[in-house]
């Protein structure tokens, strides 16, 4: 199950990083004894008795005039403004502080529920510490440890208990497919194109689509509905890093599309912010279409197979993804986008039957024998497809532990061989033969 988005906010060196960390089950944000580390959003996805919700972690808020405090207190009020529930996370060892204070009317400003988190209560010895805490008048203190993990899991119970559950949107038999990138690649324009008349505004400036616009649409082969992301909208002290602060709307659109369009810009080439963009939507297991914009507004130097060989270099974790060649302004190779769609949706639902599959996994393991690994050789015995979107496989073995992930590339490879799954990703789960 889907819940929304939690934000961690607080002072510097709160622990804010290393709650993320916990919470998410990773070493994902930078931790150091240093204050004000971390100075951009950093995103990440947690799960607590089976729900899932998106995590934001936050650069330290603090009164005093120091480098980098407007820029940080500007994504702050951005994560602030996509949030469903606040964290506010303070420092027992220090009480409460002037930073505090003022970080407790910003959040009562937002008229958001906020658990008010105690971090660095190592021992029940500390509990005292929680005391002058009350004042802030944010409800029950959570006693915290992020440094021994003490704590966490009645954290998690009140996050689970406080967010919305998100009601999955359905489209019925239409494809949901949405365009990512960074801003100012042409995603909207291109959406534009694709329909045929300004369904959302374009604009030079980056930064100008305030939010996702879902638009349903069809042609003679089918229905469709185009989910169109961008970033935010600059205003006041807003300073839209536009390389990172689209991030948010972006992966919520992804999560209601089965297929990513990612858009590139031919006049600036690839960035690293592109790479980012698309693991987005590859570690949710969308099918993937790369579209290479503004075609008429390469360089000199620039043409189709240098493109290709780029791509292909930068893109390795998605290697399976085609590549058009697109022009939102001239409309060249438009009509190319919805044909390709049709075709990846297909791929993304397809199933092998289980006797083909097997025979495909035997002759696989009888032309290349699995190597020696963790001391053991694997040996598939059975397998078979137990989900779509994307398509998921299961193979039953001696020993889960021996599959090494060279031979896992290798297996896929087999069945891509064999099947076309032209934009899709694959997902193979080794299971204990009992």
């Amino acid at each position: 199950m889907s819940l929304g988005t939690v934000a961690l906010i607080g002072a510097p060196s709160a622990g804010k990083s290393t709650i993320f960390n916990r919470l998410i089950g990773e070493r994902k944000a930078i931790v150091e004894e240093t204050p004000g580390i971390t100075r951009d959003r950093l995103y990440g996805k947690a799960e607590w008795l089976t729900k899932k919700f998106t995590l934001i972690d936050t650069g330290g808020i603090q009164i005093k005039d120091v480098p980098f405090q407007v820029e940080i207190r500007a994504q702050v009020e951005i994560a602030i403004e996509e949030a469903n529930l606040l964290i506010f996370l303070v420092d027992a060892k220090l009480g409460v502080t002037s930073n505090d204070r003022y970080i407790t009317s910003l959040l009562k400003k937002s008229q958001k529920p906020v658990i008010l988190a105690v971090n660095k209560i190592d021992s029940i010895e500390e509990i005292g510490l929680l005391s002058p805490f009350y004042s802030l008048n944010l409800g029950e203190p959570i006693p915290i440890s992020g440094a021994h993990g003490i704590g966490i899991g009645d954290l998690l119970d009140q996050i689970v208990h406080l967010l919305p559950e998100r009601e999955d949107v359905d489209y019925g038999t239409a494809i949901p497919f949405c365009l990512i990138g960074r801003p100012n690649v042409g995603k909207s324009s291109l959406t534009n194109t694709l329909l045929g008349h300004k369904r959302a505004i374009v604009s030079p400036i980056a930064g100008t689509t305030r939010d996702s616009l879902d638009t349903p649409f069809q042609d003679e082969n089918g229905e469709y509905v185009a989910i169109d992301t961008a970033g935010l909208l600059k205003r006041g002290k807003i300073f839209e890093a536009v390389d990172k602060y689209a991030a948010l709307r972006a992966l919520k659109a992804i999560e209601r599309s089965e297929i990513a369009l990612l858009v590139i810009d031919a006049s600036t080439g690839i960035v690293e912010q592109d790479k980012h963009v698309a693991s987005f939507a590859q570690e949710e297991g969308k099918a993937f279409i790369i579209l290479v914009n503004k075609w008429d507004a390469r360089g000199k130097n620039m043409n189709v197979n240098s493109m290709k060989e780029t791509i292909e270099k930068e893109f390795k974790f998605i290697p399976y993804a085609p590549v058009l060649f697109v022009s939102a302004k001239t409309g060249e190779g438009i009509q190319k986008i919805l044909p390709t769609i049709r075709l990846i949706h297909k791929a993304y639902h397809k199933r092998i039957p289980t006797s083909e599959l097997n025979r495909i996994v035997h002759e696989a393991q009888e032309l290349n024998p699995t190597p020696y690994f963790h001391h053991d050789r694997l040996k598939i015995s059975y397998a078979t497809q137990v989900a779509v979107a994307p398509p998921t496989f299961a193979f039953f073995c001696n020993n889960p532990k021996s599959a090494h992930f060279s031979y896992t590339r290798y297996l896929e490879n087999q069945i891509r061989s064999a099947y076309d799954f032209s934009g899709t990703p694959i997902t193979i789960i080794y299971r204990q033969k009992k």
